[in-house]
């Protein structure tokens, strides 16, 4: 299993290659932020979309063939030569595309129907991961309507019913009480709201914590990690209504740091995929992981086999690499040789729906204002539910629009969406007004501890208490700060670190290791020290340097290297519980796991001898 990291690449094409025809299948927000992304590639010389929507003709060649019509969408592939096919949604994935067209030799991107069965079934999709150790929510699968009701009776609420199968976004419902529960369940398999795809039914336990989208390139050994995102599923600001296929999304999503993206690689993705391969179900395409992170702990709610949608609308606003090779590598088995280039600024997806959505709601309703917003730098309109009628734009889906916008900050990008949208109007037009407002909380709230390092290469080091502070949800900020080469920087950081909020100091230093002390000198916060092992002395040299303060000027010492670390933001914990009730009863908690972590062990031993 190879990982890369995020870097750029850089690929130079031939003049003299052919150009290639594309086919995307699919008539949505997710598609036409495909096409404009495809129609960027050096490669290709023509696009093709069947059905596509209005937006999409403004860059493709749109064609009337259903996304599902697999015989017909085959037969125009065949007649056009088309080089390569991108699948948007996940119903033809689900009925077998891929090895439809593959056994005609034609290439295309997608995975497979086996594989794809990791999203059309949830059940499969549970069953794998309890296998395979991937963490999620405890449930189980039911086919009998009574059944179900009996189990549903037992548990505790919240509780969670999801229909097994497709059911465009919407077959998932959060149920807070018992008759609720009960409901959902009468809906999916009774009344048959969703179709074939309530014949099962999964019901499981309520997680909590904050929701985040993460999306990959795979071509069934190599993962190649697109930015993190987050979606807002539910119809109506705060997350009130009922789930919608999505009303918006955007990308960075704080919720996860560079700690829980190689955690979510690592125990996710990576094993996802290569738990496919074991399964003979080899794993191309886009694989894309719902997930929920409570603190330190993740757990998968859902797996999609394809790119999300609102998702993929910022995303491949964030993408500068050409997505056209990158394609035809996770088809071949060469992704290894990839790496993704990226726009460094954020991007925000506000969806615009129609009146009703996700209920019934109208159709051909004009829609005003799209040519004013053609003007505005970095912002683009990708259509989802639109068509022409003679030379108007006009509504024709749930989903109408899914007005994009990247800014060098995500409040930026959120103010020139929202820009945006105010000049877009159509009769009974609604939209979420706070698309984003998790990661604006996220990155308002102070930092309660700062993380201060003497060089770049004391991070392995301090990430140690990044990682307890994580795992008790306590803000904090790290960074790079010389005693010796920038000491005005470490003088600022630790003068005005209590005006900005910070209870505590952290700072760890190899050598001479001053940093503490300097830090110290210059705030009455507590600063903890971190002797980095950096010296031939094996760090014993920034132990003494660090225990050996001057009168009045205090430095509580902790062990040297990782472990040390470890302890610094252990303490930092124990220090913000004095006033904290929150924290004081999570660290009497887990004392209490250390302490049966040792009982086990010492279990485990003595049934061994």
């Amino acid at each position: 299993m190879h990982y890369r990291q995020v870097e750029p690449v850089i690929a130079y094409y031939s003049k003299e290659v052919r150009k290639m025809k594309v086919l995307v299948i699919g008539s949505g927000g997710r598609e036409h932020a495909l096409v404009w992304k495809i129609a960027q590639s050096p490669k290709v010389d023509q696009v093709f979309c069947a059905p596509g929507n209005a937006g999409i003709a403004d860059l493709a060649t749109c064609i009337p063939i259903d996304s599902e019509d697999i015989d017909e969408l085959l037969g125009f592939a065949k007649k056009e030569a088309i080089d390569l096919t991108v699948v948007g949604p996940e119903g033809p994935l689900s009925r077998g595309i891929v090895d439809i067209f593959e056994k005609q030799g034609l290439k295309i991107f997608g995975a497979s129907k086996k594989a794809a069965e990791l999203e059309s079934s949830k059940s499969f999709a549970k069953n794998l991961m309890n296998k395979y150790h991937i963490q999620t929510a405890e449930g189980r699968s039911f086919t009998h309507y009574e059944k179900a009701k009996a189990y549903l009776k037992k548990q505790q609420t919240p509780i969670v019913v999801k229909a097994d199968g497709l059911a465009a976004g919407k077959g998932v419902m959060v149920c807070r009480t018992l008759d609720e529960a009960l409901s959902a369940l009468e809906r999916i398999m009774i009344d048959l709201e969703f179709g074939e795809a309530g014949r099962k039914v999964v019901i499981e336990a309520c997680l909590t914590g904050e929701e985040a989208s993460f999306l990959a390139f795979t071509d069934g050994k190599t993962v190649l990690p697109l930015p993190t995102s987050q979606d807002h599923k539910r119809v109506y600001d705060r997350d009130e209504g009922p789930n919608t296929g999505g009303m918006g999304a955007y990308s960075p999503a704080p919720v996860i740091d560079s700690y829980l993206h190689q955690r979510i690689m690592d125990t996710v993705m990576i094993p996802t995929v290569r738990a496919m391969a074991q399964e003979g179900r080899p794993y191309k395409g886009v694989l894309y992981a719902g997930l929920m992170i409570d603190n330190d702990r993740i757990h998968v709610l859902e797996f999609n086999g394809r790119f999300g949608d609102p998702e993929a609308q910022p995303l491949m606003m964030r993408l500068k690499s050409d997505i056209v090779p990158i394609m035809e590598a996770a088809i071949d088995g060469r992704l290894h040789e990839f790496k993704l280039e990226l726009d460094d600024r954020a991007a925000i997806c506000v969806v615009m729906a129609s009146g009703g959505y996700p209920g019934a709601y109208s159709k051909g309703l004009p829609i005003k204002g799209l040519s004013k917003v053609k003007k505005i730098k970095n912002v683009v309109v990708f259509h989802a539910g639109t068509t022409r009628q003679e030379n108007t734009v006009v509504t024709h889906g749930g989903r109408v629009l899914g007005v994009t916008a990247l800014g060098d900050t995500i409040k930026d990008a959120i103010i020139s969406a929202y820009k945006a949208v105010s000049m877009i109007s159509w009769e009974k037009v609604h939209y979420r007004h706070d698309i984003g407002y998790r990661a604006m909380k996220r990155l308002e709230t102070p930092a309660h501890v700062g993380i201060v390092m003497g060089s770049d290469s004391d991070l392995p080091v301090m990430e140690e208490a990044a990682i307890i502070l994580r795992k008790f949800g306590v803000s904090y900020e790290i960074t790079i700060a010389s005693a010796h080469r920038s000491p005005e920087r470490a003088m600022f950081f630790a003068s005005s670190a209590s005006k900005r909020g910070m209870k505590v100091i952290i700072a760890g230093a190899g050598h001479a290791a001053h940093l503490a002390g300097v830090m110290a000198a210059h705030t009455t916060l507590p600063v903890i020290g971190v002797p980095i092992d950096s010296s031939c002395l094996q760090g014993l040299d920034s132990l003494l340097s660090t225990v050996q303060m001057p009168p009045g000027v205090p430095v509580a010492t902790v062990s040297i290297g990782k472990s040390g670390g470890k302890n610094a933001g252990l303490l930092a914990v124990q220090i913000l519980a004095l006033s904290d009730i929150r924290l004081a009863a999570m660290l009497e908690a887990y004392k209490l796991e250390l302490s049966q972590q040792v009982e086990e062990k010492a279990r485990q031993i003595y049934q061994h001898f």
